[in-house]
């Protein structure tokens, strides 16, 4: 039996006569966590670009219209330095207190000033970040790396600092959410609801693809959201075996179609939820099938969630690739697949037959992360269900309420 979640008793506004989602202590916990698994493995500090990695460490946003344009150099035992680009390294500071020292941010632009600006660049990028080291008495540790490219690797060892990739511990220090990032991944799947309903409405014959998308994503910024990615339809023939998205496509009487409510933020958290609908009529017995086995298949996942539980457990309610066709697991990647969510798409764990079975994690309280599967035939139409779930004590909570059940009507 599956069990929803508890909804909140909040919305997305401040209050000083509740305790909604405390940002500060959301804050303050995420960068413990990070500097708990640092003092695990023996890293005093460490260099992160990438907007969820940055966010995480410090609770900043900052511009990320081109990779690594600021980054966040982060201790175990000392206050974070953020390096931030030209413009907000004079804007921020008197905006986000809790950070005590800021640098401007060296960036080369992804190579465009060619490869003497680039190494000119990098060169006092890696000056900048080798003083602060040597400045705290770091310069010979170990640093570890979080989405640095391959200059900014290079540059760091060419002063003889030792580099890691901190990626596998990061993953390690987002494992398990908060109470608040529980919390903000609950109004993130409230905020789809708005746009899901909006999608129920106008879904008809005649509306196109990327009309409907617009809507939607109107919704989901009326209802709160910080920001939205392109929301991705598929429908009629092109409703099975995810491929191309946004063709332009005409909605026509009695088309399945689904749309990925996948990315959209609150407070940096991710949504990742799946819904199917039928345009103007309803779904025949074979389409009625194919939701059936879709949603036994989710059912007996989430049933099955529990602390102490093994990936390998679960991953084997997914039907064989053999069962559609294939010959190997990795044709269903992410389309027949639980994964991690937070700042992140992706994040731990991961259920899926192309890794569990030989490479099983274990399910602690706290985690959060989505599943999803689809049914149907190529050329055809098909279904799909994304939920998006968190561990708890007692087992799995699921956090996106939007009706899951069958085949959504869109009626005319």
């Amino acid at each position: 039996m599956v069990t929803m979640a508890p909804k909140l008793t909040f919305g997305t506004a401040t209050a000083d006569w509740q305790e909604r989602i405390n940002v500060i202590r959301m804050r303050e916990e995420r960068a413990e966590r990070a500097r708990k698994v640092m003092r695990k493995y023996g890293i005093p500090a460490l260099l992160a670009t990438r907007t969820d990695n940055t966010r995480y460490l410090t609770g900043l946003r900052g511009p990320e219209f081109m990779p690594q344009l600021w980054y966040v150099l982060f201790f175990a035992e000392h206050d974070p330095v953020v390096f931030a680009h030209a413009g907000w390294h004079k804007q921020m500071p008197a905006d986000a207190p809790w950070i005590k020292h800021w640098k401007v941010a060296r960036s080369w632009l992804g190579g465009i000033g060619g490869p003497e600006v680039t190494q000119e660049e990098a060169k006092l990028f890696a000056a900048d970040i080798h003083q602060e080291l040597k400045e705290r008495g770091l310069a010979g540790e170990k640093l570890g790396l979080l989405s640095m490219d391959g200059v900014a690797r290079e540059s760091l060892s060419a002063l003889g600092i030792n580099t890691v990739d901190f990626w596998p511990m990061m993953l390690e220090a987002r494992a398990t959410k908060t109470v608040d990032e529980i919390n903000c991944l609950k109004t993130v799947a409230a905020i789809c609801e708005a746009a899901w309903y909006r999608i129920w409405q106008e879904m008809k014959p005649g509306i196109t693809d990327m009309e409907l998308t617009r809507i939607t994503v109107d919704a989901l910024y009326k209802a709160g959201a910080e920001d939205s990615p392109p929301v991705a339809f598929r429908s009629g023939p092109a409703s099975f075996d995810r491929g191309f998205d946004r063709p332009g496509r005409m909605f026509q009487f009695g088309d399945l179609a689904y749309a990925a409510m996948c990315g959209v933020g609150y407070l940096g958290y991710r949504s990742c939820n799946y819904r199917t609908f039928i345009v103007g009529r309803k779904p025949n017995d074979k389409e009625k099938d194919w939701y059936k086995k879709l949603l036994a298949r989710i059912d007996a996942i989430i049933d099955g969630i529990k602390p102490g539980v093994s990936t390998a457990d679960l991953a084997k309610h997914f039907p064989p690739a053999t069962a559609w066709g294939y010959k190997d697991e990795v044709e269903v990647l992410t389309m027949e697949v639980g994964h991690g969510i937070g700042l992140y798409q992706y994040e731990l764990p991961v259920i899926n037959r192309q890794w569990s079975f030989n490479h099983p994690q274990i399910l602690q309280a706290g985690m959060t992360f989505a599943v999803e599967s689809r049914e149907g035939e190529e050329r055809i139409g098909g279904v799909r269900l994304e939920n998006m779930i968190v561990v708890t004590e007692n087992g799995a909570e699921v956090l996106d309420h939007f009706p899951r059940e069958e085949i959504l009507v869109a009626p005319l």
